[in-house]
């Protein structure tokens, strides 16, 4: 019986300090990038945009499928590197294991 009360304290721990890195996770920023930085978007731990920068010379009127694309790119560089992030953060815990709706 006293394993089992340690192996609950121990689980609860854990628990605690999972809570605590998904915490920090939502301070914890990336940047993802397209067209050599001219569209840079800025993700959180979290993966929610947080801002997003486009250089003037990326503006062009006349081909706006371009600025398009290029903040596509960026917004999925940013949200890719976030999962990285989390996933890397979170494998503290986990082992390496994906634990679908973990993180």
């Amino acid at each position: 019986m006293n394993n089992m009360n340690q192996m609950m304290k121990q689980v609860k721990k854990m628990q605690e300090q999972m809570l605590k890195v998904q915490e920090e996770l939502g301070s914890k920023t990336v940047e993802g990038t397209a067209g050599g930085g001219v569209v840079t978007v800025t993700a959180n731990g979290h993966k929610k945009v947080t801002a997003i920068a486009i250089k003037p010379e990326a503006v062009d009127p006349d081909d706006v499928e371009m600025l398009q694309d290029l903040v596509l790119t960026a917004v999925n560089d940013a949200l890719n590197k976030a999962e990285e992030l989390a996933g890397k953060d979170m494998g503290k815990f986990t082992g390496g294991m994906n634990i679908p709706g973990l993180f």
